[in-house]
């Protein structure tokens, strides 16, 4: 299962900044997308200990909190399971902020029920009918008889933007639906209700979860890559402009075979075949 609240590294970091410590080499501050927050964590401990003078500082919050985060200028990198929206490039451009994307690597949405749900795979139709509030019931879509307990991510999500994207297309998610602001508190809520359905992040699929296929396809980082699997994204780093420095370093360590590899680690789609690039490297 994920850790991703490994909590020695944000410890230091928010020690430091409470107790007003100046660090000797340059800092970094990330906020955003949970479902990348993973990849984040994984990577940047694993560039802290290449550059110990370099400190990282790392929070969630969701894609739109890491791109007003950016656009406000109170963070060097905002993360993001979605595009950047006009609207905020245009309020970017109005602040002297421009944004320049990083796609880090790839992801898949993948509708997760309870170990216990026998359905194996829904279409994209209804989901979007479950999500609307229109199909309640499991036995309508070849479950038990059982309620439908519909679980989504709160609107700041990009992971709830793709997922209207993809499945809603702009219909509204029922008013009984839980909002959830994390995408480690869906896996917390699937796990304990047989009823629910939720929807994460393929890094985010554990034990606990029953990953569904969706209109007839399993989600894998095959079919991600090539976009068979319907609900396939990219994830992104994003910078006001070109980046620079040791942010500069920091992110072409998360795109390079290492960081890459910290991908898969974490679950997630690299953006590479990390086996090759490493015995490219012998």
């Amino acid at each position: 299962m994920l850790n991703i609240f490994k909590k020695t590294v944000f410890a230091i970091v928010a020690f430091a900044l409470m107790s007003g410590v100046t660090f000797a080499g340059s800092s970094i501050v990330i906020k955003g997308s949970t479902t990348v927050l993973p990849i984040a964590q994984g990577t940047l401990e694993a560039f802290m200990k290449k550059n110990t003078d370099v400190q990282i500082s790392l929070s969630g919050g969701g894609s739109g909190e890491g791109m007003k985060a950016l656009i406000d200028k109170t963070a060097d990198i905002a993360t993001s399971s979605r595009e950047i929206k006009k609207e905020e490039v245009e309020l970017a451009k109005a602040k002297g902020v421009s944004p320049v994307a990083h796609v880090v690597a790839n992801d898949a949405i993948v509708p997760v029920v309870h170990p216990k749900n026998k359905v194996k795979n829904l279409t994209i139709d209804q989901l979007s009918q479950i999500y609307q509030g229109k199909i309640t019931n499991w036995k309508e879509v070849g479950g038990d008889d059982l309620k439908i307990v519909v679980i989504s991510r709160d609107s700041s999500s990009g992971t709830f933007e793709s997922w209207d994207h993809f499945v809603m297309k702009k219909a509204k998610v029922a008013p009984q639906a839980q909002m959830l602001a994390s995408s480690g508190a869906v896996v917390t809520a699937v796990a304990k209700n047989r009823y629910a359905i939720a929807y994460v992040g393929i890094g985010y699929l554990n034990k606990s979860l029953r990953p569904l296929q969706v209109n007839g396809v399993t989600a894998s980082a095959k079919t991600a890559l090539s976009k068979e699997y319907p609900l396939s994204r990219e994830l992104y780093m994003y910078t006001d402009g070109e980046a620079t420095g040791d942010t500069a370093k920091y992110v072409a360590f998360v795109k390079s075979a290492e960081g890459q590899k910290i991908v898969v680690k974490e679950g997630f789609v690299p953006l590479m075949d990390v086996k090759k690039a490493g015995k490219s490297k012998k």
